[in-house]
């Protein structure tokens, strides 16, 4: 939890009551249901809840805005954003139910109002349309646009927020398959954001719509 503070400072009481309960749930939750690596729980705020927050280091979403999180697993980015985020709603999308079991029991226990799952894949989804979509390291680049695209609303809730578009952490070196997906993302460098070792070789990337 300190790592959270260590750059975040303005959390309401509620919200950082919010974060400090993530650490024990998700590991009574692991034991139960593997969502997490059994070596990365240790470092859940660090890998998984400050990983998840660089998005909202680089991006301001305002009221109103309509998120999903496309292959969320156990609830990441979009469970860390959502308590970030109180006014914006997210959507958490994921082939595997019961990981969205955890997702869910752990809103429920912290009293998020505004994160809802869905257990489907991308690209059945067909009736509804969000201003982003936010992936972690779930698919290569181009699989993630081919899902996204069709998902973006064409404009943001209110003027003067950032365009449309698909935001996704990944690791590594990415110049082939940036190549391969036909786009041209925004790279952030997440130790520039947070300059943590294990954010070596980390990278946010925005594709907007």
């Amino acid at each position: 939890m300190d790592i959270i503070l260590k750059y975040f400072s303005d959390f309401t009481p509620k919200q950082q009551e919010q974060f400090a309960a993530l650490g024990p749930l998700y590991k009574e939750w692991n034991e139960k249901i593997n969502v997490i690596s059994r070596k990365d729980i240790d470092s859940l705020y660090e890998r998984h809840v400050l990983h998840s927050l660089s998005i909202a280091a680089a991006f301001e979403f305002l009221p109103g805005t309509h998120i999903m999180d496309l292959g969320t697993g156990g609830g990441f980015p979009g469970l860390p954003l959502a308590i970030f985020f109180p006014e914006v709603k997210f959507h958490l999308v994921d082939s595997i139910g019961k990981k969205l079991k955890v997702a869910d029991a752990i809103a429920a226990e912290i009293g998020l109002t505004n994160l809802q799952t869905e257990h489907t894949r991308a690209e059945m989804i067909r009736h509804h349309k969000f201003h982003f979509v936010v992936s972690r390291a779930v698919a290569p680049l181009k699989d993630l646009w081919t899902w996204s695209k069709p998902l973006l609303a064409a404009k943001g809730p209110a003027a003067g927020g950032p365009d449309t578009g698909l935001i996704c952490l990944k690791g590594g070196d990415l110049a082939n398959e940036i190549q391969e997906s036909g786009t041209r993302p925004r790279i952030m460098e997440i130790h520039e954001i947070f300059p943590e070792p294990g954010f070596k070789d980390k990278f946010m990337l925005y594709i907007p719509r």
